[in-house]
């Protein structure tokens, strides 16, 4: 059964913005929560807008306060600008504020935007290695009841027993980005499950197949294989409305100012700085409206979203509310998503006994 989730990553581009959109998005997660979501993930950014509330540990507790089922997600925490330490520990608090109900999304940080690293002193070059080591010593820190000593490239730290020590154990469910064929093969031979960036259908039909693949060729059985294909989430910018007409006309207009805005940050800081973080020679699938936007009706939604159950991906990242699309639209679509086009992929056994 595939699974629906909302990636809520609301953009205020200018300051005075800011606390509406903040107050806005905690309203769409009580919607989430009501329409029976399975997942709110929450995004981390820091210093351009693209993300409102920018920091998901401390937003994800005051969602946890205002719901009761849906669970709550990173995609990502941005692990290489935290102290691990740090982030382990708050972590296991919100973990005990939502009485088990997170999901440790860990991500090394942006790859297009250096404010963010610069504005916490941090090399960008250094990501990588620093969200390596980062990882390591939370999953230590969560594990250690007698408390451990870590000596490394960055950190070298002496842990006694971490305090609240997590409401799920060992400890929450951890699930890590991938945005390259290359780091998905890697977490399938550490039997490990995954998010997926956006890409195209075929991308996601073959990177999906070669990670399947690559788990079963690492030693793992069956039930392992499917319980990773299960747990492992494809991304889609997702825009529902009565008619595809309709549907275009709301979502078409403000993908591509969202991805103009990203554009032109991207823009300004090669200008200032001379800093390409990832150079691309073609446009990537994100930016590209009939590979990342599904938009339209519930039943042309949901023609895309069996192409996406095809593939065997567990679940949807749906991004819902996209630039400066008003709260009220994604609302709206929000709840077309949920009572139109969610209902159809469940199991029907579930269906029946409604």
């Amino acid at each position: 059964m595939l699974r629906f989730s909302n990636f809520l990553f609301p953009e205020a581009r200018e300051p005075e913005m800011d606390a509406q959109v903040i107050r806005e998005s905690l309203e769409e997660a009580k919607l989430c929560d009501a329409l029976g979501v399975d997942v709110l993930w929450l995004a981390e950014h820091h210093f351009d807008g693209n993300c409102a509330y920018v920091d998901p540990v401390t937003f994800a507790a005051a969602v946890a306060a205002c719901t009761t089922r849906l669970k709550i997600g990173f995609a990502v925490a941005q692990v290489s600008l935290h102290h691990p330490v740090r982030l382990a520990e708050q972590i296991a608090l919100l973990d005990n504020l939502a009485q088990g109900r997170l999901i440790v999304g860990l991500g090394r940080g942006t790859a297009y935007n250096v404010y963010e690293y610069q504005g916490y002193g941090i090399d960008w070059q250094e990501a990588g290695p620093r969200y390596a080591e980062a990882e390591e010593i939370m999953l230590r820190a969560w594990t250690s009841p007698r408390g451990f000593e870590h000596h490394g490239r960055f950190w070298d730290v002496k842990v006694p027993r971490l305090r609240p020590e997590c409401w799920t154990k060992p400890h929450p469910a951890v699930l890590r980005a991938a945005s390259s064929e290359e780091g998905a093969l890697h977490l399938a031979a550490r039997g490990l499950s995954f998010m997926m960036n956006v890409q195209s259908l075929e991308v996601t039909r073959k990177r999906l197949a070669a990670y399947r693949a690559a788990l079963a060729a690492s030693g793992h059985d069956e039930a392992h294989v499917a319980r990773c294909m299960a747990e492992s989430w494809v991304w889609r910018n997702v825009v529902v409305a009565e008619t595809d007409a309709e549907a275009a006309r709301l979502g078409i207009p403000a993908f591509e100012a969202m991805q103009e805005q990203r554009r032109s940050l991207r823009e300004r800081i090669y200008a200032e700085q001379g800093i390409r973080m990832v150079q691309e020679t073609v446009p990537p699938a994100r930016v590209q409206v009939e590979q990342a936007l599904i938009h339209g009706s519930p039943a042309t939604v949901a023609e895309r979203m069996a192409e996406i159950e095809a593939t065997g991906a567990g679940g949807v990242i749906c991004a819902f509310r996209l630039g400066p699309m008003p709260a009220e639209v994604a609302r709206q679509s929000i709840h077309l998503f949920m009572t139109r086009v969610a209902p159809q992929f469940q199991k029907p056994a579930l269906v029946a006994a409604q």
